[in-house]
């Protein structure tokens, strides 16, 4: 730290020799003064950004010695150290300029400057208010000529005694609630006394945190009354400030206490515990509480061992270490999991149908297919081992199904999606050296169901990955099988549980992604979705009043009657579940709701003409009914249910021979229309058709929509169907038709009847060609679905041909 120099006499600047002319000659005139004494006019300034200082105060300063330092040397140079203490308005006294002034400052004595670091530390003392007259140097340094304000002489009036004692007052309620105060004050008295109001005003203002705005209006009053009234106003803001704080500190130090004695007692009565005998250590505690688990379960011997070698290993470890803490989350698992605890199955098959008939609607064949494994279980005494496969499009209850066979069975239900896993560790856990090792999801769903046999859910099982972690497909033919999950083994556990008592539910939407040895081992149920007429009855019975219920409706607020539910069905809601059905439904829910807050009356009613108001326009039109030569309408599955499919062919010119696909076929279908095109080319003579007319023909078959996928072998015969209708110039009647053909003539079977069957009742055709192998498939389906459509059941495409243009006899 070094003192800053005083500097020769040739070394002042213009400014400063005016300066201490000035104060000469003002010395001169005055007969008893020391030059020191006298403030002169001319003085430099030196701008604050944080409050201003006030006469009488002794004010330590620090500042940045690079931007005033030479304004600090100017008051160095003279005889009296006069500095200019201005507040500014900006935030930053080194960016301040002239127009940020306050026009009323303090005089200050320089005592002594020291520098350190970059920082100049700066000891004034505040003689006397003055207000800026005019700029003489508006740049740093800056200096200014000023007026001074004299200090009004203490008058002994009444009222200006009772503000003094007033301010006297409330000072001495303030010093018990902050000390720092009573130091300040002890100086003031060191050179003030309590008779000087103007120097008690002052100081009480200097005491307080009030904003700088604020204090400088003090500053800025020289009037003795009306600066008082304002430092009264002050010192009374700052007593209400103070007082908060004091009861903030208390509440705190209040709480800090009953906390600490707290903490304190529950020690000390630790301590007396232990030594009676009463209380244990954590550690004792925790192998107890083990120990106490483990005499309510039936371990296996293996189990036994290695529970009792971890309470071993358990009980001379620190509490602290790494190791403790593995073992004793070892011990914890191994304790929860339900060795030997079953629930007890409710065999009873008619209570069965009972629950699956509340939950869903339709799915006969399905509530037959489960109804039949159950009867089974029944008469073994126990339903064990198997593995259950619901395959169907989305929405259509596979995961609801599952839950009821678990209420049917009494059992607990636990269900986790296995959709997206790429990690074989999900299925069958970490090793325990791993950092945040845990078992796997089979032993996790038994320890929170908390018996041995439960029913397990698992989701989504066609959409299981495999990455370089692992094929958890792999590792769930262990699980899945019921001569191997006898013996299940962990990774975590490191033990053998027995998994065979579990009741495993997969759900599926397709089996072609499932592999082939993990399907081998599950009982596959197909749900192939509902009908319209399902669809009806599940909305008027399950999804509108649940949607009422969760809009905070009355049951009878919202009215939406059967011709315009059957109208949402097939033009918003044509999926193969009642999941999109369930979602319009909502939609119209709630803007019935935002209705009836507007004033409607209740019940509001919807009707068919204004669904397209509630959910705009419909997203499924009807089949285009195509008709002329060459156009047969086929029969087609789809993840919606099934569809009708109107297929076209022409003969577009007779420059050469040739066939011709469009319509975004797929690899099988285009061999399939390779196959018909053959063969009716082959046959044309036999089934009444001009060989001529493919011999120079350019045929183009098409299947609309074109920008749809399509594939499958199922179209064959309608294709043939349409080249054949195309060459004999004869449309053919309103039949609809699915069948593969071969290259021999044979029809083959295909898939979806129910579907295809749906979908053709849907577009208004009544007469249906299948394969004679399908007969079968179709005899299973609802009646409610074959009445009053005509099948005919073809062996070989001549069959077929005797059906497109005449009706049998």
């Amino acid at each position: 730290m070094n003192d800053i120099p005083a500097p020769d006499d040739d070394q002042l600047h213009e400014p400063r020799d005016e300066l201490a002319d000035t104060a000469d000659a003002e010395a001169e005139g005055l007969q008893l003064a020391r030059a020191s004494d006298v403030l002169p006019t001319l003085i430099p300034l030196l701008p604050v950004a944080s409050r201003p200082f006030f006469p009488g105060q002794a004010v330590p300063l620090l500042m940045d010695a690079g931007h005033w330092r030479s304004t600090l040397m100017e008051v160095s140079e003279t005889q009296h150290k006069i500095l200019g203490v201005v507040l500014t308005r900006s935030d930053s006294s080194e960016d301040s300029s002239t127009d940020d002034f306050h026009p009323v400052g303090t005089a200050c004595r320089v005592h002594r400057v020291a520098e350190d670091e970059g920082k100049l530390q700066v000891l004034v003392e505040c003689l006397q208010r003055f207000r800026i007259d005019r700029f003489v140097n508006r740049k740093a340094p800056f200096s200014a000529r000023v007026e001074y304000m004299p200090e009004p002489k203490p008058v002994p009036e009444d009222e200006v005694k009772a503000y003094a004692m007033a301010v006297i007052n409330t000072i001495k309620e303030l010093l018990p609630l902050n000390p720092l105060y009573v130091e300040e004050l002890k100086m003031f008295l060191d050179r003030f006394g309590p008779d000087d109001p103007s120097h008690l005003a002052d100081f009480a203002a200097s005491l307080t945190t009030s904003t700088k705005e604020q204090l400088q209006e003090v500053l800025e009053v020289v009037p003795l009354m009306k600066r008082m009234e304002k430092v009264l106003v002050l010192l009374n803001n700052e007593l209400e400030l103070a007082r908060a704080q004091q009861k903030i500190r208390a509440t705190v130090e209040e709480r800090m206490q009953k906390q600490q004695r707290e903490f304190f007692l529950k020690e000390q009565l630790k301590v007396i515990q232990k030594e009676l005998g009463i209380a244990k250590d954590d550690r004792t505690a925790e192998l107890d509480k083990f120990r106490e688990r483990v005499e309510k379960l039936t371990l296996t011997q293996e189990a036994q061992k290695r529970v009792d070698e971890e309470l071993e290993k358990m009980s001379i470890l620190e509490t602290g270490s790494p190791e403790y803490a593995v073992t004793r989350n070892y011990l914890d698992w191994i304790t929860l999991l339900p060795w030997g605890i079953h629930s007890k199955d409710k065999l009873d098959l008619k209570r069965a149908r009972r629950v699956l008939d509340r939950d869903h609607y339709g799915l006969n064949d399905v509530k037959e297919r489960i109804l039949e494994f159950l009867a089974v279980g029944i008469h073994k005494g126990e339903i064990a081992g198997s593995i259950i496969l619901l395959v169907g499009p989305p929405g259509v209850g596979k995961t609801s199904i599952g839950r009821s066979i678990a209420d049917t069975l009494g059992r607990h239900f636990y269900r986790f999606s296995v959709g997206g896993i790429r990690d074989e560790a999900e299925i069958k856990g970490h090793r325990r050296t791993y950092i945040g090792a845990m078992p796997g999801k089979f032993i996790q769903a038994v320890k929170d169901a908390g018996t041995e046999n439960p029913v397990i859910l698992l989701d989504e099982i066609d959409k299981i990955g495999a990455s370089y972690h692992g094929d958890p497909a792999s590792a769930l033919l262990e699980v899945l099988d019921p001569e191997q999950n006898r013996e299940f083994l962990d990774h975590y556990l490191d033990l053998r549980f027995d998994l065979s008592k579990v009741l495993f539910v997969c759900t599926a939407n397709q089996t072609d992604t499932i592999p082939g040895p993990l399907l081998d081992r599950m009982e596959v149920i197909q749900l192939s979705g509902y009908i319209a007429d399902e669809k009806l009855a599940i909305a008027k019975k399950y999804l509108l009043p649940r949607q009422i219920e969760r809009a905070g409706l009355d049951k009878d607020a919202v009215k939406v009657d059967t011709k315009t539910l059957r109208a949402l069905i097939e033009g918003y809601a044509r999926d193969a579940g009642v999941r999109r059905l369930e979602k319009q439904l909502g939609k119209i829910v709630r803007k019935a709701a935002v209705r009836l807050l507007e004033g409607e009356e209740t019940p509001v009613t919807v009707s068919e003409a204004q669904l397209k108001d509630y959910l705009g326009s419909p997203v499924f039109r009807d089949e285009r009914k195509l008709s002329g030569p060459g156009v047969v309408t086929g029969l087609a599955w789809t993840a919606m249910g099934g569809a009708t499919l109107s297929i076209e062919a022409v003969r577009t010119h007779e420059y050469n021979r040739g066939f011709k696909l469009t319509g975004q076929l797929g690899d099988v279908m285009k061999e399939s229309a390779e196959i018909a095109y053959g063969y009716i080319v082959s046959h044309a003579v036999q089934f009444g058709a001009n060989p001529d007319f493919f011999e120079k023909g350019f045929i183009h078959l098409h299947v609309p929509a074109g920008a749809t996928p399509k594939d499958g072998p199922s179209a064959g015969i309608t294709m043939a169907s349409a080249l054949l209708s195309l060459a004999r110039n004869k449309p053919v009647r309103r039949i609809a038709m699915t069948g593969e053909l071969t290259l021999t003539g044979e029809v083959f079977p295909i898939g979806g009847v129910r579907e295809k069957l749906i979908a053709a009742r849907r577009a208004g055709i009544k007469e249906i060609l299948l394969p004679a192998d399908n007969e079968g498939e179709f005899d299973e389906v609802p009646e409610h679905v074959k009445k009053g459509l005509t099948v005919h059941f073809v062996n070989r495409f001549e069959d077929v041909a005797a059906l497109l243009f005449a009706k049998p006899k």
